[in-house]
């Protein structure tokens, strides 16, 4: 409250000062070509008042209330009743130093005050540059005042955005976790040696959903190193049933990507993937060309998959995180055929990567 009572304080002397000024104008000019200071100080006194009455007036008023609110007749209108009333009150005010001044002796009246267009124009030259000041003033605070609006709108839509892409991940790690605690525990009925090897790959997959998935973005490379990890966990559960092809090109550990971004792709390929002919098969390739990423999945399905084209919220929820990251700056073709599921996913510039 102190605050605003200071910045009260402030406008207000500010305007007086402004009006002070005004009247030393209104000395300086009335003066002209004339040595009586009595009657001029008289006269700028008088004309004051009114010149302060006609501005405020048309700032508080007039320009609010009809010009920026677009009512131009009535803003005509109602400026033609302010020139008619002033231009009689500075006739009075002409005639009253006339008489009250120079009692009758209109000899000695300065030239630059007994021209009544000459004092009415002045009057309005003050009135027409502060209305003018005030249209900018409330210009430029809309301006900010919509800037300000568009920041929140921003913000808002960042949180949702935020939001809706944590809730994504979180479909993705029970998913995820899912389908490796099933090889473990197939594994652990069977007593297989294997099993302390499963769990420590499990344990560093673990670590890179858990924790590195909340950053913003990783290195293109350790996401690449997990889905071989993934893909080595899912050769010890099928043993001799499962054929995996991988073509991936040496990658830059520089380069860096959205988190669990490609791996939900490969895992998917593993949970509705069938063996055909006692095999499922699964070709992965990827490679990076200056800033384009370039990755292809296939595998196979059975005849039923392939006609219902089923394949869970994997899928859906990969294409909200590649819009909330890459927003047109990829495409993903998904296609059914030849007893295979196909995914080519590009990347157009992975340094476009939005931090959502």
């Amino acid at each position: 409250m102190k605050i605003l009572n200071f910045k009260q304080i402030r406008l207000y002397l500010l305007h007086f000062l402004f009006w002070v000024g005004v009247w030393f104008f209104f000395l300086y000019f009335f003066s002209y070509n004339s040595d009586d200071i009595r009657y001029v100080r008289w006269f700028s006194s008088l004309l004051l008042p009114l010149t302060i009455a006609i501005t405020y007036f048309s700032v508080y008023f007039l320009v609010p209330k009809y010009l920026l609110e677009k009512k131009y007749g009535r803003f005509l209108l109602y400026s033609f009743y302010t020139l008619v009333s002033s231009s009689y009150m500075i006739v009075l005010i002409i005639y009253g130093c006339l008489i009250l001044v120079l009692k009758f002796d209109a000899t000695n009246i300065p030239p630059m005050s007994k021209n009544f267009f000459s004092v009415l124009v002045l009057v309005y030259l003050v009135v027409v540059v502060i209305s003018f000041i005030s249209i900018l003033n409330h210009h430029f605070g809309t301006e900010k005042k919509n800037k300000e609006l568009q920041n929140k709108i921003l913000e808002t839509q960042l949180k949702i955005k935020e939001q809706e892409l944590r809730y994504l991940k979180m479909q993705i790690h029970p998913h995820f976790l899912f389908n490796t605690l099933n090889t473990i525990y197939g594994l652990a009925l069977k007593q297989s040696q294997q099993t302390p090897e499963i769990i420590l790959k499990l344990s560093n997959l673990l670590d890179y959903i858990l924790y590195q998935i909340n950053k913003p973005r990783v290195s293109l490379l350790e996401e690449v190193t997990h889905i071989q990890e993934y893909i080595e966990l899912e050769k010890i559960r099928f043993q001799e049933s499962l054929d995996v092809k991988q073509e991936i090109d040496e990658i830059n550990e520089k380069i860096e990507i959205a988190p669990m971004l490609l791996i939900p792709f490969v895992e998917n390929a593993f949970k509705h993937g069938s063996v055909k002919d006692g095999i499922l098969e699964i070709e992965v390739s990827m490679q990076v060309i200056e800033n384009r990423l370039e990755f292809y999945l296939s595998n196979t399905v059975s005849a039923v998959e392939e006609k219902n084209g089923n394949h869970g919220i994997g899928l859906e929820n990969i294409r909200k995180r590649l819009e909330l990251h890459y927003e047109n700056n990829y495409q993903l073709e998904i296609e059914r055929g030849d007893g295979k599921f196909h995914v080519n996913l590009s990347i157009l510039d992975l340094k476009a990567l939005k931090d959502a």
